[in-house]
């Protein structure tokens, strides 16, 4: 299935199933992976999170309906999978810029549309890769704290600052390493360069032995590196059905090249 058509199917399902309980497993199932890859291609090739898309549809949604002045609030809330009023209430107001209680129809209301990709974008699924076991590594870094949004600008910066400073004490930086708040990879929390050696007040890490998909590219840009991150998960990661594992995701810099690896199970 053509990836972008595949995820304009799963924009058409949460669009008619706002009113429920929208299972992950039911939406992954449609671009053929598990959880945590549908999230990372979701948020790759719509540039948000698929669980905040679902929260701004319900609260567009919730906002056309308290115009209409048909339902309380109350009533709203529960509609569109609210445990209560008041969270309802309060990711309203942060959304719309006014309480729910003060809507009426001459209130202007925010709008965040279905999004609707274009399916006539050219996938190219030929990357050379390789599959390989690696026993249990321990890696000792520095990092800082980012997210899906400012990750592509803060770890290059951060990682050239770290060239200046600890190279000419403990060597070329042999790792880079993007880590997650959670086991399902929806959002990254830090990123870390890391030596395979133990350095005084550095953080230790112990990647699990494990499988890994590993891809190869003759340079150190980050550029290029984002470039080959973005097709991996548009482009072959959806027809390769490999699944993703909860572990950190690695860069290893030796020898001008850099190998991306991504662990699967």
């Amino acid at each position: 299935m053509n990836i972008y058509k595949g995820l304009n199917e799963i924009t058409k399902y949460i669009e008619e199933h706002l009113e429920e309980d929208i299972q992950y497993q039911n939406l992954a199932k449609i671009i053929g992976v598990d959880v945590y890859t549908m999230k990372r291609i979701f948020f790759l090739l719509c540039n948000i999170s698929i669980t905040e898309y679902i929260r701004k549809r319900r609260l567009s949604n919730a906002g056309c309906d308290l115009m209409n002045q048909k339902q309380k609030v109350m009533e709203i809330a529960v509609k569109y999978q609210y445990d209560s009023a008041t969270s309802f209430s309060r990711a309203f107001s942060h959304f719309h810029g006014i309480k729910p209680s003060k809507v009426d129809k001459n209130t202007i209301l925010k709008n965040f549309p279905r999004i609707v990709l274009d399916e006539k974008i050219k996938v190219v699924k030929d990357i050379d890769y390789q599959i390989v076991t690696l026993d249990t590594m321990t890696l000792y870094g520095v990092g800082m704290e980012v997210t899906n949004e400012t990750i592509p600008k803060l770890a290059p910066q951060f990682f050239s600052d770290s060239r200046k400073k600890y190279e000419s004490l403990y060597g070329d930086i042999p790792y880079g390493m993007v880590t997650y708040d959670k086991e399902d990879r929806e959002f990254c929390n830090g990123y870390f360069i890391a030596y395979d050696k133990k350095i005084k007040g550095f953080q230790k890490f112990t990647i699990p032995k494990g499988k890994w998909l590993i891809f190869t590219i003759p340079s150190y840009e980050a550029k290029e590196i984002q470039n080959l991150s973005r097709t991996f998960y548009a482009e072959f990661l959806p027809s390769a059905k490999y699944n993703l594992r909860g572990t950190a995701e690695l860069e290893y810099y030796h020898d001008g090249i850099t190998e991306f690896l991504v662990p699967i199970r």
